[in-house]
């Protein structure tokens, strides 16, 4: 026989911190759907993540060590120009979004888990709120949960919402798998963290998981990130695909137009260590402008917002994923307890609202902080990527 459910959840978002909410709310007895705008399969749009205490906790409380799905760093290092670097000792845990999100949603295999559904409206009657999808569809539960990120549409349905703003540079992305890289490459790359930063840029290397979770050496993949200056101005273009298609938040992998991909590797040539731009040249690039959204309710009648759907911290922290699992697991406790027979505890709501909005805020300022010591989106660092 089924169990009983305390109340039935609707998620919107099937990212990690959706997966995150689901398996939180399942543990207190609810009932949940998941609801993924995406219409198939979900890509790497984070690739690396940095394994943080939430994560970790979560995994565990799914049988899983953080060791399963990480690949274990034991140096940092730092290059300078030339590419002689600087070493030192420091153990650090690296696993991938896909990597994740697989360890997240196998779990909940027998889950309500419906793609292609993007949040058109939100009703509240009573103890019941209702989700209207763009195709027609329509779903009913106790209380909704926005987990839905940057763009997110809960946000923009449950508050009056002036949308992410440009924090001046972008993030160049690649994720390759390691046996396509040089042997010199990649004994200077493997079991170490590899930074430069110059003015107006950064980068970071380190390894992560293989397509399918591998550990081994050889299976495994280089994930690398290259924040740049860009002025607001020239934004617009970058975001322009291969395609034709503008997109909004994120330009995927096989989508930047033949001249982006030649000024990059001239870029990457002109500014970066030999390695690093060796290493730019050999991937397929993809691109995440920053934004900042700053943080304001997290809670209305019946629902609740977490992760970037809530705010956002730079990536600089290392904090957006563990940030959106803590959050999850906050406000699982918030409603632990609650049937619809009773009124929604909105103290202890609230309390996990202030506490969440609180720790976002003093992430936000670190991230800040962080992003001005690299003159990453200040007008004191060079800007890259001028209109041509």
């Amino acid at each position: 026989m089924p169990k009983p459910h305390d109340f039935t959840a609707l998620v919107i978002g099937g990212s990690a911190g959706g997966l995150a909410a689901a398996h939180a709310l399942r543990a207190i007895k609810a009932e949940v759907a998941v609801y993924e705008r995406s219409a198939g399969t979900m890509s790497a749009r984070g690739a690396g993540i940095v394994m943080q205490p939430e994560v970790e906790t979560l995994l565990n409380h799914l049988g899983m060590r953080a060791q399963s799905v990480c690949v274990e760093l034991h140096e940092r290092q730092q290059l300078d120009a030339h590419g002689k670097s600087t070493r030192y000792r420091a153990p650090q845990l690296m696993t991938a979004w896909d990597t994740l999100y697989r360890a997240l949603r196998e779990p909940l295999a027998g889950v309500c888990y419906r793609l292609d559904s993007t949040l058109r409206r939100v009703h509240v009657d009573g103890h019941d709120v209702t989700a209207e999808f763009s195709d027609g569809y329509t779903a009913r539960g106790n209380f909704l949960v926005g987990a839905d990120g940057l763009g997110s549409a809960t946000r923009k349905l449950l508050a009056s919402d002036t949308g992410p703003v440009y924090a001046g540079y972008v993030a160049w992305r690649g994720l390759e798998p390691e046996s396509h890289m040089p042997a010199d490459l990649l004994k200077l790359l493997a079991g170490r963290f590899t930074f430069f930063a110059s003015s107006g840029m950064q980068m970071l290397c380190y390894l992560v998981p293989g397509a399918n979770g591998e550990l081994e050496e050889g299976a495994r993949r280089v994930n690398w990130v290259w924040y740049v200056n860009v002025a607001d101005s020239n934004l617009p273009k970058l975001l322009i695909g291969r395609s034709g298609k503008r997109y909004a938040h994120f330009l995927p992998p096989g989508e930047l137009p033949t001249d982006t991909v030649e000024r990059i590797a001239h870029q990457a040539n002109a500014s970066l260590p030999p390695p690093l731009a060796a290493l730019v040249g050999l991937s397929e690039v993809f691109m995440q402008p920053v934004f900042d959204l700053a943080p304001r309710r997290m809670v209305a009648d019946h629902a609740a917002l977490i992760g970037d759907a809530a705010g956002t911290v730079r990536p600089h922290t290392a904090s957006g994923t563990s940030k959106a699992l803590g959050d999850a697991a906050g406000l699982a406790t918030a409603l632990q307890g609650w049937t619809p027979k009773q009124p929604l505890p909105t103290a202890a709501l609230d309390d996990w609202e202030a506490r969440r909005l609180d720790g976002l805020l003093r992430l936000s300022e670190i991230g800040l902080e962080l992003a001005e010591r690299s003159t990453l989106g200040t007008q004191a660092g060079n800007r890259y990527f001028e209109a041509q």
